[in-house]
């Protein structure tokens, strides 16, 4: 039976032994590109020393411990929910999806997953059995989530690169597809590329019956 609680809920005897995972996304806010999830087993035997919430880190920074978090975890795996799927689900449930999809990927099945934040998946379709807590402001203080939180912004900033190379004039590789006041301009100018988000606001006013 799979049970869900909030930290904090007290003792935590309710917890399945075995491996756990810790959980985390990059790309909720941006206009334009997917929503990435990673899911970490970090092995106990093997520390990574310097593990934070991914956005305290510097880039050089962030770049060396994915590699690291790769090499000695015992599983990893990522999701990915593209724009389309954002603006057919909406954000949250794109969010989940994605979720879903990293610990799927996991080649190990974790017993137990931490999420960051206050809200966890639906564990549908997930081809194993666990339980699962929310994590406030896990990415800094759970050193499962700070590894899911790196893999995920990592792999998110590499993709947004590409992307740049794509569809050149909206800066993706600078501002990653967040709202910057250079990458609005760029949208007005040039509209909407494939993988904008449709269905948030500033996408859609820069919307024409031409371009819709």
């Amino acid at each position: 039976m799979r049970r869900r609680a909030a930290a904090g809920q007290g003792a935590f005897d309710w917890r399945r032994p075995g491996p756990t995972a810790g959980v985390d996304e990059a790309g909720r806010g941006p206009l334009a590109g997917p929503v990435v999830a990673a899911a970490v087993i970090l092995d106990p035997q093997r520390p990574i020393d310097g593990l934070a919430d991914s956005k305290a880190l510097a880039p050089a920074r962030r770049e060396a411990l994915a590699i690291e978090i790769r090499a000695v975890s015992l599983a990893w795996g990522l999701g990915w929910a593209d724009a389309a799927e954002i603006d057919s689900l909406n954000i949250l449930q794109a969010t989940f999806l994605a979720m879903r999809r990293a610990l799927a990927a996991l080649g190990t099945a974790p017993a137990h997953v931490v999420v960051d934040g206050n809200q966890v998946p639906p564990l549908t379709g997930l081809e194993f059995d666990c339980t699962i807590e929310a994590v406030v402001a896990g990415d800094a203080s759970v050193p499962s989530i700070s590894a899911a939180s790196i893999l995920a912004k990592c792999a998110r900033d590499a993709h947004m690169i590409e992307l740049d190379a794509r569809y050149p004039g909206y800066g993706f590789a600078g501002h990653k597809g967040y709202p910057t006041a250079a990458h609005v301009a760029a949208l007005r100018s040039l509209g909407p590329s494939p993988v904008h988000r449709r269905s948030f606001a500033p996408v859609q006013f820069c919307l024409s019956p031409g371009r819709a």
